[in-house]
């Protein structure tokens, strides 16, 4: 088991940072949830601002107590089980195939529709991270947009761009 320095008295400045933007983004929440009209009806007694503003609260309530915890001395324990070589590079080839395949989806999926712009995708997501097996990639990739876009349209009742298959599909 590797030596790990004491924790410093006082805290992370780094902590304190991440419990500020806690502290903020449930105020945020708050403030927002404020906004919204408080309406109920036989079906939602609750209403529409109850959700946000106790998520609002829990998030102020994190914060807290996780600012209490760093003063304390309290630090995350690094991953034990985590098998990166930090003395690598990055692999931009990778980075920039999958920002490519994630713009020509959003540039493509009016045009084409979910189901061919997924399709493509799903099957460029799993080519960029190195998975050589094309034709099965295709065939789950399109299983899987297919069954999104069906997911979408029949049980959320959501419909997502048909593209050149309107009417078919």
């Amino acid at each position: 088991m590797e030596d790990s320095p004491p924790p410093r008295q006082g805290g992370d400045r780094a902590q304190y940072g991440v419990c500020a933007f806690l502290a903020l983004l449930g105020t945020a929440v708050i403030v927002d949830a404020l906004g919204i009209p408080h309406v109920t009806s036989g079906t939602d007694p609750v209403g529409p601002r109850a959700v946000p503003l106790i998520l609002g609260a829990l998030l102020v309530l994190i914060a807290v107590c996780y600012a209490v915890d760093v003063a304390r001395g309290g630090r995350g324990e690094p991953e034990a089980g985590e098998d990166v070589d930090l003395s690598q590079g990055s692999d931009w080839r990778t980075v920039l195939l999958l920002i490519g395949v994630f713009l020509a989806n959003a540039l493509l999926i009016e045009r084409l529709g979910w189901v061919i712009s997924g399709a493509l995708l799903f099957w460029g997501t799993a080519f960029a991270l190195g998975n050589r097996h094309y034709i099965r990639n295709l065939l789950i990739a399109v299983t899987l947009s297919l069954t999104t876009f069906y997911a979408f349209a029949i049980g959320l009742g959501v419909n997502l761009p048909a593209g050149v298959l309107q009417g078919i599909l």
